[in-house]
């Protein structure tokens, strides 16, 4: 069963509509998007905004089976690579991490001959179930968003990417209607800094 589409104006790409290029690609990576307000409303802020492009991986591979030659052909059309995901136990989504480990290879993102990556940005944008103070190590969660993101860091630092500041929207399950709204803005408005100054790799077919 395919997913509904966001309410709003967002339209995810199909693995095969990949022809123009745009400074930003927004790999949107949620199981259950149907059901998620927050995971909507990011989407929806982003979907008409010019230059950037959505790429629903969940939609695309339902089977988890990716096609790496075209999104790594995505991946080099793009100087910020944005990845948009819920926190799941700590972690991002599973067909998030297979996406990584398939596509991001040796000769491609990393050693010999691996600078497809380099000096592209890497965005992400994160809805966590927890209050901010919960993130603490004197909190329930015990250590920092950043720590739990680590991973995603030290990935980009790898594959010679530039870090931006993450954007996590915090007790998302429990946010208002009009809360949602606010986080919604406020990250249209962060996705239009970054596409207005994009990383100055080239960007390409090579």
């Amino acid at each position: 069963m395919s997913r509904p589409p966001s309410k709003g104006k967002a339209k995810a790409a199909k693995a095969t509509d990949y022809e123009v290029t745009s400074p930003l690609m927004l790999i949107v990576a949620h199981p259950a998007l149907e059901r998620s307000r927050a995971g909507h409303a990011m989407m929806d802020a982003a979907g008409d905004l010019p230059g950037v492009k959505i790429h629903d991986l969940y939609e695309a591979y339902p089977d988890f089976v990716v096609d790496v030659p075209m999104e790594q052909k995505k991946l080099k059309k793009h100087a910020v690579i944005a990845l948009q995901f819920p926190i799941h136990w700590y972690a991002p989504p599973a067909l998030l991490k297979e996406w990584i480990d398939q596509v991001w290879l040796h000769g491609f993102a990393y050693g010999a001959g691996g600078e497809a990556l380099k000096g592209k940005r890497l965005f992400v944008a994160a809805t966590a179930g927890h209050t901010a103070d919960s993130y603490h190590r004197r909190g329930q969660d015990r250590y920092s968003m950043d720590e739990f993101l680590r991973p995603l860091e030290q990935t980009a630092t790898f594959c010679g990417m530039t870090w931006e500041t993450p954007f996590i929207v915090h007790n998302a399950v429990s946010k208002s209607a009009s809360a949602l709204k606010d986080e919604a803005r406020r990250y249209r408005e962060r996705l239009i800094s970054l596409v207005s100054a994009p990383a100055s790799a080239a960007v390409g077919d090579s």
